[in-house]
């Protein structure tokens, strides 16, 4: 079981006993797990008993055994104690949890760059409004591939001519100008325009630039890592190749992933296949947990138009996959022979490097295979 799994498991478990009138309070829209801290009980906790206590008129331990009473015997929780105040912590069970992680590599493996595309958004017709100002055309352009990503038939409108330099920084010129195909009419028209207005906080400078300081994949992460309501830094640390450097980072834990799998195929080592179990440690399990979130991360910065959540999220990625490469290295070392656990670190970097690969071309940004 992944964290993600956990928390919806506890999600129902809410739903369960507010439908059976046993809890009077609102459902959260989600329920946040955490690995427990040092010393603590089991492999999890959850404060979300704390969180309803107050709305429910009882005291959170109240509320936590009302919660543990329907979280026992479900799937993959082999124990859920009540601790503290009132939190709930939760002990998996093992065999479960190597099911779920064996299916997620595999699952990504199938998928590729695809892995997190769905159809969340299938039916949606959005028209994606924005100024001519190249921060808003790059932010109307990821937010286009996130929506299409999840089933979504996108249109894009700019209040004036699109600039010709937005296309060196991977802007489609094609996404502009369909609703007057397909909406001809001069009501169905004006309906189309009222589409959703996408205004970030200006660059300050023209696509040309910053294409001229700093070609166009530093200037897309920059253009989209900070929040639409923040300003853009826009700076030469953006083409620094040093740690400082998130877009580094994630790039390079890419082509790390990449050369484990070239150096993986030196050595004739085998990735994991469908069958095998994933090694687990605390930092593969870790890097893991946010790639079965990945997805949900996909389907979130679409729905509320916010590529720097895909991009904050592959930062999380690249930092994780690192310390599992450090913690638990994918290749043998020396005269060291290829074993069970190598192929199955080896299958746990493709899948990190498949992610990263495919959340930096939502980005409209190249992930090279080397650096």
């Amino acid at each position: 079981m992944t964290p993600v799994d956990l928390s919806t498991t506890v999600l129902h478990a809410v739903r369960r006993a507010v439908r059976e009138d046993a809890l009077r309070a609102p459902v959260p829209a989600r329920v946040r797990v955490e690995r427990t801290r040092p010393g603590g009980r089991g492999d999890y906790a959850s404060a979300v008993a704390l969180q309803l206590a107050g709305p429910a008129g009882l005291g959170a331990r109240e509320v936590a055994a009302i919660l543990r009473d329907r979280l026992t015997g479900a799937p993959g929780v082999a124990g859920v104690e009540i601790t503290g105040p009132g939190f709930l912590n939760f002990t998996l069970d093992a065999t479960a949890g190597a099911a779920a992680h064996r299916d997620l590599v595999h699952r990504v493996r199938e998928e590729g760059e695809r892995y997190g595309y769905g159809d969340a958004l299938a039916g949606q017709r959005p028209l994606l409004a924005h100024p001519r100002e190249v921060r808003a055309a790059v932010t109307s352009d990821a937010v286009r591939r996130l929506l299409t990503a999840q089933g979504a038939d996108v249109r894009v409108s700019c209040d004036g001519e699109p600039d010709a330099d937005w296309t060196r920084l991977g802007v489609s010129a094609e996404a502009y100008g369909r609703e007057q195909v397909e909406a001809p009419g001069a009501a169905a028209h004006a309906s189309a325009q009222a589409g959703t207005p996408l205004r970030p906080v200006r660059a300050g400078e023209t696509a040309a630039e910053l294409l001229t300081r700093l070609g166009p994949d530093a200037a897309r992460w920059g253009l989209l890592r900070a929040a639409g309501h923040d300003r853009a830094p826009l700076g030469p640390e953006l083409i620094a190749q040093t740690e400082a450097n998130a877009l580094f980072r994630v790039r390079y834990a890419h082509a790390r992933a990449r050369a484990v799998l070239r150096g993986a195929d030196r050595l004739g080592a085998a990735v994991a296949g469908p069958g095998e179990d994933i090694d687990a440690t605390e930092a593969s399990t870790a890097l893991l947990a946010l790639l079965d979130a990945y997805p949900a991360v996909l389907v979130g910065a679409a729905r509320h138009r916010a590529p720097d959540r895909l991009a904050r999220h592959l930062e999380a990625v690249a930092g994780a996959f690192f310390d599992f490469h450090d913690a638990a290295p994918p290749l043998p070392a020396g005269d060291e022979k290829p074993s069970a656990a190598h192929r199955s670190r080896t299958a746990v970097a493709e899948a990190a490097g498949t992610v990263l690969a495919g959340g930096l071309s939502l980005l409209g940004v190249s992930a090279p295979e080397h650096l």
